[in-house]
């Protein structure tokens, strides 16, 4: 008799909705997996898959209504009834090796100065979004495919190897984090580190398992065509990105350089980058252009120094009447630019991403706290009440209608009483 295996996980990959029958097959779970039956074993299935570091093998065993868990030599038997179904909800990426990999980021920038490469690199994975085809992989967008040689070689694409050398050993390290996870979280730490806004970033993208699955040549950008303006459009807009987003975007430029034996624009070095950081040489577009701010915008509006770089498609961001006013409006407003930089970087990062959990999920959110409790709420302050007589006190005073957020009623004929007594008394003493 077979058992149903409803699984989010095949082989280490999302696979949303799947249903497989299986009567002599393996499943493997990662350990970011978690698991949820009808079966009264499963709670000791989750808790074994959760607490174990390395995939587990989960497969029929020798009884019609059996699963035999291993790892290794180590075998345990769950039982389960025939036709039971397991449900096994999957994170593409591990939260925590996902905020050590961050951190691990964070060093290679200070050694390296890839800032400019790394924000590139992640672009790159998920530009190639078209919002026309509905499937995925064929859809393109932030999916891991810039891995593979055959599009690493795309024009557009030239010297984005060395990103990717420089991340490799950090995929290796963490090696529970998907290649499309690593591309973005590198995109926007870089951005940050580089004295950018916060980019409100999401995890859990799977990968693209192949090289057959990578986009066709030619749905990047191109720096110089006939038309800049109705070019950034026609490439942006079929990613369903509009002109502001598009404007935004452009201001990350305010990184890096451009090497002419990659693009083909640029001056082969300049006052500002014959000396480095990092390998010397190139033209940027901005003098600081390892620091993320606005200058992106006032150096092109000003154009006076020959040294800085700008393109036909930067132009035309102060040339077309629809990009026009929020390029001025960012040569003049930092913070504006920064807030409308961070919406767009994080729209942009999830184009065409296929996510496990589907929500996704963050690596910047922390467990609240609990309120501490203070004893001088109860007490002189001198020592912490024990809670059975905390629980004494609650129970008292709710007893006489007293309750957290209620305060008692005051019994007005009680206070007149009270105080009547006060004086009788003190008249007592003042007579004596």
């Amino acid at each position: 008799m077979a058992e149903r295996l409803s699984a989010a996980c095949l082989g280490g990959r999302l696979l949303p909705s799947a249903t497989t029958t299986t009567t002599k097959s393996s499943i493997v779970l990662p350990s970011s997996c978690s698991s949820s039956s009808t079966s009264a074993s499963l709670p000791t299935l989750r808790a074994f898959s959760l607490s174990m570091p390395a995939c587990l093998s989960l497969s029929s065993g020798s009884s019609p209504s059996s699963f035999l868990l291993s790892r290794g030599r180590k075998k345990a038997v769950y039982f389960a009834k025939p036709s039971s179904t397991v449900s096994v909800r999957c994170a593409a990426s591990d939260p925590e090796q996902l905020r050590k990999a961050r951190e691990d980021i964070k060093e290679l920038l200070k050694t390296t100065f890839c800032h400019p490469i790394l924000v590139r690199l992640g672009w790159h994975d998920s530009g190639t979004y078209n919002k026309n085809i509905q499937e995925w992989p064929q859809c393109g967008g932030a999916n891991g495919s810039l891995r593979f040689e055959i599009e690493l070689k795309h024009g557009a694409n030239a010297g984005l190897v060395n990103a990717l050398k420089l991340l490799q050993p950090i995929k290796d390290k963490y090696s529970s984090v998907t290649y499309a996870d690593l591309f973005q979280l590198a995109s926007a730490t870089a951005i940050e580190e580089a004295g950018g806004p916060k980019i409100p970033m999401k995890y859990g993208r799977v990968d693209v398992t192949g090289p057959e699955q990578c986009p066709e040549e030619g749905r990047l950008p191109d720096a110089g065509p006939p038309s800049p303006a109705n070019h950034l459009r026609e490439v942006f807009y079929r990613m369903g990105l509009d002109d502001k987003e598009i404007v935004a975007l452009s201001g990350a430029h305010t990184l890096g350089r451009s090497r002419p034996e990659r693009s083909g624009w640029g001056k082969t070095e300049t006052k500002y980058t014959k000396d480095g950081p990092g390998a010397p040489g190139g033209q940027s577009w901005t003098v600081e252009w390892l620091k993320f701010d606005n200058f992106y915008f006032k150096d092109i509006k000003e154009k006076r120094d020959e040294d800085l770089l700008v393109l036909p498609t930067d132009a035309a961001l102060f040339e077309d009447p629809g990009f026009k006013g929020y390029a001025e409006k960012y040569a003049v407003d930092q913070d504006a630019f920064f807030k409308d930089y961070a919406e767009a970087h994080t729209k942009l990062s999830n184009l065409g991403a296929k996510f496990g959990p589907p929500e996704g999920f963050s690596i910047d959110q922390e467990s609240p706290v609990a309120e501490k409790f203070v004893a001088e709420k109860y007490s002189s302050g001198k020592r912490e009440l024990s809670q059975a007589m905390k629980q004494k006190i609650r129970a008292e005073y709710e007893a006489v209608g007293g309750s957290p957020d209620k305060p008692l009623k005051s019994n007005y004929f009680l206070n007149i009483m009270i105080v009547v007594a006060v004086l009788a008394f003190l008249t007592s003493l003042l007579g004596n």
